[in-house]
């Protein structure tokens, strides 16, 4: 079970990662998130940046009945 959850499916880059980050930042280390978000661009750079930033991130995958909606895990580091 993830400590928090987001979901980003209405939002664009580049505010996708802003509000990813902004949620990492509050989360204390070992701290796990669900995050929501759609395949193309938000796929692209919401795990890469949290990676590039030092956390674990983990596509689990699109949503069944929805190939365009994908989660993430993210454990801060």
């Amino acid at each position: 079970m993830p400590d928090y959850y987001l979901d980003i499916t209405a939002d664009r880059c580049p505010i996708t990662f802003v509000k990813a980050k902004l949620l990492v930042e509050r989360m204390q280390k070992g701290e796990s998130a669900e995050i929501r978000l759609n395949a193309g661009e938000p796929l692209d750079n919401v795990p890469r940046s949290l990676r590039e930033l030092g956390h674990e991130v983990t596509d689990t995958g699109a949503e069944t009945g929805d190939s365009n909606v994908h989660r993430l895990t993210v454990v801060k580091r």
